[in-house]
């Protein structure tokens, strides 16, 4: 008996993309793409139909763009799996979408292999940001703060729990990692988020960059 594969939708508004895209995924045993947009409003309006297991949404798109979208589709579904596909130069919009909910971020040029990465941390319940946008963004945060002094509110052992959480590292390996209980970097870990303004790991992350508190 095979393995049921994840179900992905597809929303962008170049129909050559997205064909591409549908056929790359669809020759990967794990997943299947089965519903697929042209813009924000066609996307919103196939929820009503099919949740799938995870949403691929272009940021840049006419009638309802990504932004948008993603906020309206994660009002009537917060646990809705969504990564944005985004090219170089819309690192303005990421802070939007990252307020929005979604839990990923891929380039458009991504190979393959970042893509399943992407998908496999998503779908695990992670958050997922690649490499080379990671360094567009803090590229971009750093030009536009250079005139403005670093704000971070936490203590030394918060953000050194925060540097960890950037890198990926779950709370039990933190705490492994640190010598200290898991219980412990969970308090840490929430008063981090209370103190950043942070609502999910995608924002501490956004956080810890505009802070300059990691270095990609």
């Amino acid at each position: 008996m095979s393995k049921e594969r994840h179900s992905i939708m597809l929303v962008d508004d170049h129909t050559l993309f997205r064909n591409g895209l549908r056929i790359l995924l669809n020759n990967l045993n794990e997943y299947k793409v089965t519903a697929e947009a042209a813009n924000g409003q066609e996307f919103i309006d196939l929820l009503e139909l099919h949740v799938p297991d995870l949403v691929l949404l272009d940021i840049d798109m006419p009638v309802m763009d990504g932004i948008d979208a993603a906020r309206l589709a994660l009002e009537k579904l917060p646990d809705l799996k969504i990564i944005t596909l985004s090219m170089y130069g819309e690192e303005d919009y990421y802070y939007k979408m990252v307020d929005a909910g979604v839990k990923g971020f891929l380039l458009k040029n991504s190979d393959i292999n970042e893509v399943k990465a992407a998908l496999q941390t998503v779908l695990e319940g992670g958050t997922y940001f690649s490499s080379e946008l990671l360094k567009n963004l803090v590229n971009s945060l750093r030009s536009k703060s250079q005139h403005h002094e670093k704000q971070n509110v936490l203590s030394e052992r918060e953000t050194e729990i925060l540097i960890l959480i950037c890198q990926g590292f779950s709370n039990q390996e933190i705490a492994d990692q640190l010598f200290i209980s898991k219980r412990t970097v969970d308090k840490h870990r929430s008063n981090i988020l209370e103190k950043s303004e942070s609502k999910n790991t995608a924002q501490l992350v956004m956080y810890a960059i505009k802070n300059q508190l990691v270095e990609i």
